[in-house]
């Protein structure tokens, strides 16, 4: 009797939290509050939220925190230079004092600045880089796509080659991440959040 109990308590506890969540990256939560936050920070001036909105933007941040993951994993978080980088603007945002740092808003800054550095260090490997450095593979792309560049040549559109190499590199490694992590929607949350 004890065991179905702790069975059903436990069951019910998790359902309580996954609820407060809008997504899980691994098991990792995103939850609303911080995704509602990013939210409106990106949508200011938006005064009702529509389910549709919410879930193509959900989708980009997943897609930005499958990147934040992958850096993490790589151990870009451990790196001495992202370190100092994350310190010194923890020390001007405090200077600042325009936020207490036991304010929520304090907390969701900070955590974004962490990700977004990790997420531009790993882009800056996985298709920055690649895209300005591998001239021999920029020029294949180009080759293959000329139908896109109206058969201009290769040295007058050679910026607009690397933004449509970029574009392809960052989803081809964006399906791979969504192959390599176990992405989990709460579709409940996100029609109560548009319902608010």
């Amino acid at each position: 009797m004890k065991k179905a109990f702790l069975v059903l308590f436990f069951t019910a506890a998790g359902s309580i939290l996954y609820a407060q969540n809008i997504a899980t990256i691994n098991n990792n939560p995103i939850s609303c509050k911080e995704f509602l936050w990013v939210y409106k920070k990106n949508h200011v001036g938006e005064t009702s939220l529509n389910q549709k909105d919410l879930a193509a933007y959900l989708e980009l941040y997943i897609n930005f925190k499958l990147k934040v993951a992958e850096a993490k994993a790589l151990g870009l978080d451990t790196d001495e230079t992202y370190k100092q980088e994350i310190a010194g603007y923890e020390e001007a945002l405090k200077a600042q004092k325009k936020f207490s740092v036991d304010a929520a808003e304090y907390a969701y800054l900070m955590n974004e600045y962490r990700e977004g550095v990790l997420m531009f260090n790993l882009c800056e490997q996985k298709i920055w880089g690649k895209a300005q450095d591998d001239e021999n593979k920029l020029r294949t792309f180009y080759l293959n796509n000329a139908k896109n560049y109206q058969d201009k040549p290769f040295e007058e559109v050679r910026g607009q080659v690397v933004g449509d190499y970029q574009e392809q590199l960052e989803a081809n490694w964006v399906d791979s991440l969504r192959s390599k992590y176990k992405i989990k929607i709460n579709q409940a949350e996100l029609k109560k959040m548009a319902k608010n």
